[in-house]
């Protein structure tokens, strides 16, 4: 058997991807981490990071309202879902880039109009380096955190990556 150092499913040994993520398992070869931090990184799972359960909205909600609670929440997006499931993402840079100078003649339009739909997600499972090469090919700030069912449980931005690494180097030196 092979666990998959992204979701930790067993697979069988030989197996190019992974039954559970269907991330490739041809990485299995790389060199020991060199430091605490790369250890950290390859080690530790998003789970380490205390995903905070995410702040969501409907589909429906007005962008308006939902720029007062990124500012009132000091927060830096939102979750669009429906019940538990996630259907988007609206964050401040969708705000910036889809809204800017418009934002009080958009507001009373529904925020599905603006939000990024279909976000990615990860498990609470995978490993930090996972989260960080999805949130890099994706110029993602955020993503959400999910159950095996695909329900929402959290959600991680780079920030909570960046105070990981940081304590692993205070930890280090």
């Amino acid at each position: 058997m092979i666990v998959c150092p992204y979701c930790a499913s067993e697979n069988i040994a030989g197996s190019d991807h992974c039954v559970g993520c269907g991330q490739p398992l041809d990485d299995t070869h790389l060199a020991p981490p060199s430091s605490p931090v790369e250890e950290s990184l390859l080690r530790d799972r998003v789970s380490a990071l205390s995903p905070p359960e995410p702040i969501t909205v409907d589909a429906s909600t007005p962008v308006g309202e939902v720029l007062k609670l990124i500012v009132d929440r000091r927060i830096g997006c939102v979750v669009v879902a429906e019940g538990k499931r996630p259907l988007g993402i609206f964050s401040e840079r969708d705000a910036l880039r889809k809204l800017n100078v418009s934002a009080p003649a958009l507001s009373s339009h529904p925020v599905s109009e603006f939000m990024t739909p279909k976000p990615q997600t990860l498990v609470a499972s995978a490993k930090i380096a996972f989260a960080v090469q999805r949130m890099d090919l994706g110029g993602y700030r955020h993503l959400p955190i999910v159950d095996r069912e695909g329900d929402l449980v959290g959600i991680i931005s780079a920030r909570d990556i960046l105070r990981h690494l940081t304590e692993a180097m205070d930890r280090e030196g």
